[in-house]
């Protein structure tokens, strides 16, 4: 039977999108390709109609989990006053909610390291979107310049990823919420840069903040 361009499309967009919430559930070599396209409502044999390789799919689907979080980022920070948008995207990613749902969180701590290991190709597009969160964070890191900005930036976003992963690796309890605590510290400190001498650094705490964070999640 033959279907029409549209009919093809809309379903390799499913394909995608159900293959991005399993791979950050279980990684990139933690399902296979019967599984997502028995999930989606396909055969095993059409995958190849869609897509050329497993490591294509692999691509397109992390692709897509980090366009849709940082879709998400920008919506929520344009509704929040920019002295306030560093601090909602540092609570917003070392959240317990984001630590307990890798399936809608951020890919990157759910496949980096696996993604290390693949091939040229395979890193390079996740480098591209890399690239896009570094400029992301780097756009809210006044008063410096943009070279500075993105040095910061990277370090922001090197910081909650570690984080990130060692709340995960710790489980649900006393230790994994240090993890996020003392992640969410470093992420900001990262951020802001030198204090000057003299200047305090402990932040205040956050329940006396009265911004909504910024949440990984989709």
């Amino acid at each position: 039977m033959r279907y029409s361009p549209e009919h093809k499309a809309e379903t390799h967009a499913r394909i995608v999108r159900k293959a991005s919430v399993r791979l950050r559930e279980r990684g990139a070599h933690g399902v296979g390709v019967a599984d997502l396209m028995k999930e989606a409502g396909l055969t095993h044999g059409g995958f190849y109609a869609h897509f050329e390789s497993r490591d294509a799919l692999v691509v397109e689907a992390f692709g897509y989990a980090i366009d849709r979080s940082v879709e998400r980022w920008r919506k929520q920070l344009s509704e929040l006053a920019p002295d306030k948008r560093l601090a909602a995207i540092v609570d917003g990613y070392l959240s317990v909610q984001h630590r307990d749902d890798p399936g809608h969180g951020c890919a990157i701590p759910t496949l980096g390291a696996e993604i290390a290991r693949e091939g040229a190709k395979t890193r390079k597009a996740f480098a591209v979107k890399l690239e896009e969160l570094v400029e992301l964070f780097a756009e809210h890191i006044p008063g410096v310049p943009p070279k500075t900005a993105r040095r910061r930036a990277s370090a922001m976003l090197a910081t909650l990823m570690g984080a990130m992963v060692m709340a995960r690796v710790a489980g649900n309890g006393e230790v994994s919420e240090e993890f996020l605590a003392a992640g969410r510290e470093a992420a900001l400190a990262a951020a802001m840069g030198p204090k000057p001498v003299g200047a305090s650094t402990s932040r205040a705490p956050a329940k006396k903040r009265s911004a909504k964070p910024a949440t990984a999640r989709r």
